[in-house]
């Protein structure tokens, strides 16, 4: 089953075979004000334009899980310094109404094997709305 999915490029899911989750998923959503001074008075608010939002999540790559976290961190590597832009969709519903890049990723190599085999890695991704 699909949770969700950046483009086709990251696809999270859980099946019999395999599994990509998604975990720890936040958005933050601002605007930009600036403040005017008044002699006497308060300063005064001025509403300037909404800002980028930003999501941020982890990602775990688990051999066990059957996934390859070895190739799916190089993958994501490529997309990151490629500038990849894509919808972000999460339970069948777009996240925001623009599509999204990654601005920097984290990566945590949790097990790795005698030979250097990775096993398990976990990744936190930054990304921003990209208009």
């Amino acid at each position: 089953m699909i949770v969700g999915n950046w483009g086709t490029a990251l696809v999270f899911r859980v099946s019999e075979r395999e599994a990509l989750l998604l975990q720890n998923l936040t958005r933050t959503v601002g605007a930009e004000w600036t403040t005017h001074s008044r002699i006497g008075q308060k300063d005064q608010s001025e509403f300037l334009r909404p800002s980028l939002q930003q999501v941020n999540f982890t990602v775990v790559f688990d051999a066990t899980l059957g996934v390859r976290p070895r190739a799916s961190l190089d993958r994501l590597d490529s997309l990151v310094e490629y500038g990849a832009i894509y919808p972000l969709v999460i339970g069948g519903r777009r996240v925001g109404h623009y599509r999204w890049k990654i601005n920097s990723i984290s990566e945590a190599w949790d097990t790795i094997l005698s030979g250097g085999e990775l096993m398990r890695a976990s990744v936190t991704v930054t990304m921003q709305e990209y208009l």
